[in-house]
């Protein structure tokens, strides 16, 4: 699907959750733009109280796919022109790491990993952050908190391939 059509489906789908969320950001291949997009991601922070109309609001998006407590995937659209939705929930703790990690691209999430691994620590996938050999979190409160701590420039997500 060409960028601007998913952008559009992502940003209706953004408007319609929206009441129900501290936060919420398009994130993946629209957020790098890409000129084609496979799926949509986004990430969202729930408000305190709204797990059940959130879930049900989203339920009326589209055909829900795979239904679990971190990621819920949707197919919006019919079978021929539609497209996926994932949407991944975050915690306030845990918002940035998932931007970063969801905006991708796969290979620049290997390549801060890596350097990670190389200085003994560990970049968490599911959001956690950024930790040091003894288990310390020592980088996450934003993306570029953990570009610093891997002492690399700051990359905005046009850039990240």
């Amino acid at each position: 699907m060409r960028l601007e059509e998913a952008t559009t489906i992502a940003e209706k789908v953004k408007e319609t959750l929206s009441p129900y969320c501290e936060k919420i950001e398009i994130v993946g291949s629209i957020r790098r733009g890409k000129p084609v997009v496979h799926d949509i991601d986004m990430v969202l922070v729930e408000k305190p109280g709204v797990w059940l109309v959130l879930s049900s609001v989203i339920a009326s998006i589209g055909r829900i796919t795979l239904n679990g407590n971190k990621v819920k995937s949707l197919w919006y659209g019919d079978k021929k022109s539609g497209i996926a939705i994932d949407i991944y929930y975050a915690t306030p703790a845990t918002w940035a790491t998932l931007l970063l990690i969801r905006t991708g691209s796969k290979e620049n999430n290997i390549r801060l990993a890596s350097l990670a691994k190389r200085q003994g620590w560990h970049l968490k996938a599911n959001g956690e952050g950024l930790f040091n050999e003894k288990g310390e979190r020592i980088a996450g409160e934003t993306e570029e908190s953990i570009y610093q701590a891997l002492d690399i420039p700051y990359q905005e997500p046009q850039e990240r391939g």
